[in-house]
């Protein structure tokens, strides 16, 4: 079945996509590369170099960026994110490829989100990360209910070159596939037709699969060992499952309700009125949702990043819930209004009392004031909804407060997306940034830069030996000098420059200066008592561990030292 389009929707479309190219390519490389990211950068530059690097189970990514590169004479911070971020903000179309599966309104609020939601704005900013994976696949699904074969084909190609994480959503997406089809059995109804294996298996898409497997795992045939890397993506999702993770079940589901409560919310209405009413679609989407999100809770090695699988079903089901609550009568709407106008004041008044919580030392007479107050604005809002259905009608007091708790939540919720996204800098971490990260990578550089400069006459000439520090990030840095890593110094060298851990060298500070610097910084997300986590939702701020390193400079490249041959 496909639903007929509405009037405006292009250009409501082409409104969601800039949103989502604003919120991914402002100041992209304003945040240094941390060493997650930092790696397949660094084969990507290599391959631009013309080198042959061994590659990540990220080929896509790596090959692609390196034509970036390539044409740029070099990497930068900004180039490195491209990828990501194009195809991130690519992914707000999706929706348009299941018009029969969901009414255009709904895809339009679904695009909507997809641009705003902070976790995918996050990825999209962050290089080799799992949106690569998600969009492809989305895109490769929904070209395939098109009957669009071949670009189905090129697309999950693409998909299975972007990662690991392809493995996750695929594994996802197969147990939703079972659990239905065990639902369907039960209620006599006919099953789907289509299998997973018959996605990619079908005829006209197994040709343009392979050849798009080939040509862009190679890179048009340069880089061979882009298939095996891509093949390699199987043991890494693997390794996935006997490696233990820092990032507990907590801490996903308190990213749920912090990043996404408005999603959360809606999307539990929905799954009620979906079960209640045997809704197929909404049945599909709430057992995708749940298997996905169980998925990140068991894998051993979860992250953060992992629950980017759950939010597309999460987000499907709040786009239906939404819409629900749009067309308003007009003899309704003087009194839906004023229900969300109540609705947002009580709302905006229960933060605005949370947040005097936090500078309010607890046990205190004004503490249990401030507490009290808001269990008090809380039930004064159930209160006041419960009159509306009383004496209006049930309807306005469930649209209006539904419209009210969406731009009351819409808001935080983009307050989330802004600082995903950056744009508070680095001393207000959150919780789907890459971790840890580099903090005063710029101020290093421009410091080899410039000592470079004035002992050598030219600001990269210098070349730099990184002693004892496994850091993908620092190499990544420091990509424009020579950069040679070693375990120990040879006390026979005397490099321009060396970088240490923090601590202080004999051999060293005979002949050499120091200057320390602050480099990974990682928030104690696991260290934290509830008062902080109060502090970090309110204000943003979180207790944080630094490693520091050292730069070391031989002593004749300053300008106050004459020249000296080196020895």
């Amino acid at each position: 079945m496909t639903y007929r389009h509405f009037k405006h929707e292009g250009w409501l479309y082409a409104l969601a996509f800039f949103t989502a190219v604003a919120l991914r390519f402002i100041q992209l490389g304003a945040m240094p590369l941390t060493d997650v990211e930092a790696a397949p950068a660094l084969q990507a530059l290599h391959i631009a170099q013309g080198l042959k690097p061994a590659l990540s189970p990220h080929p896509f990514y790596i090959l692609f960026t390196s034509i970036f590169f390539f044409l740029y004479g070099g990497g930068t911070d900004f180039l490195a994110r491209l990828i990501p971020a194009l195809i991130g903000s690519l992914l707000v179309f999706a929706p348009l490829l299941f018009t029969e599966r969901i009414k255009p309104r709904s895809s339009l609020f679904l695009a909507f989100f997809i641009a705003l939601d902070p976790g995918l704005v996050s990825l999209s900013r962050q290089a080799a990360s799992p949106i690569l994976a998600v969009t492809f696949l989305l895109f490769a699904w929904g070209f395939y209910n098109q009957k669009r074969l071949n670009l189905a084909g090129i697309f999950a190609a693409f998909a299975l070159l972007s990662g690991p994480s392809i493995w996750l959503g695929l594994l996802g997406l197969a147990i939703t596939w079972a659990i239905l089809q065990g639902i369907n059995s039960l209620r006599s109804a006919e099953p789907s037709a289509a299998t997973p294996s018959s996605f990619i298996l079908h005829p006209s898409s197994f040709i343009p699969f392979v050849f798009a497997f080939i040509v862009a795992g190679t890179l048009f045939f340069i880089v061979p060992n882009g298939i095996s890397a891509a093949l390699a993506s199987i043991p890494a999702f693997f390794v996935g499952w006997v490696s233990a993770s820092d990032v507990s079940a907590a801490r996903l589901a308190f990213s749920l309700a912090v990043y996404q409560p408005l999603g959360v919310i809606l999307a539990f209405i929905t799954m009620f009125r979906g079960w209640r009413n045997n809704s197929p679609r909404i049945i599909s989407l709430s057992v995708w949702f749940l298997v996905a999100l169980l998925l990140v809770v068991f894998i051993p090695s979860r992250q953060i990043g992992d629950l980017v699988w759950a939010l597309i079903p999460l987000w499907a089901m709040a786009s239906l819930e939404l819409v629900r609550n749009v067309d308003i009568f007009p003899e309704e709407r003087n009194e839906v209004l004023g229900v969300i106008f109540l609705t947002t004041f009580l709302w905006a008044f229960t933060w605005l009392d949370l947040s005097g919580l936090v500078w309010t030392p607890a046990g205190t007479s004004q503490y249990s004031l401030r507490f009290w107050l808001l269990i008090g604005v809380i039930f004064l809002f159930v209160l006041s909804l419960l009159l509306v259905a009383a004496g209006w009608s049930i309807r306005v007091a469930h649209i209006g407060g539904v419209l009210g708790l969406t731009i009351v939540l819409g808001l935080f919720g983009l307050g989330g997306t802004l600082g995903s996204a950056g744009f508070r800098g680095l001393a207000n971490p959150e919780l789907w940034w890459s971790q840890p990260v580099p903090l005063q990578a710029d101020l290093l550089q421009a410091t080899v830069r410039d000592i470079s400069e004035w002992g050598v006459g030219d600001d990269f000439s210098a070349p730099v030996v990184i002693v004892g520090l496994d850091s993908p990030a620092l190499e990544w840095t420091l990509r424009q000098h020579q950069v040679t890593v070693v375990e120990a110094l040879d006390i026979s060298s005397s490099p321009d420059f060396v970088i240490t851990p923090f601590e202080n060298d004999p051999v060293l500070v005979a002949a050499y200066r120091g200057q320390d610097f602050s480099w990974r910084q990682t928030p104690s997300w696991d260290v934290t008592l509830p008062g902080d986590w109060m502090r970090w939702v309110t204000l943003r701020e979180m207790p944080q561990s630094g490693e520091t390193i050292i730069l070391w400079a031989r002593d004749d490249l300053f300008i106050d030292v004459p020249s000296q041959p080196a020895p």
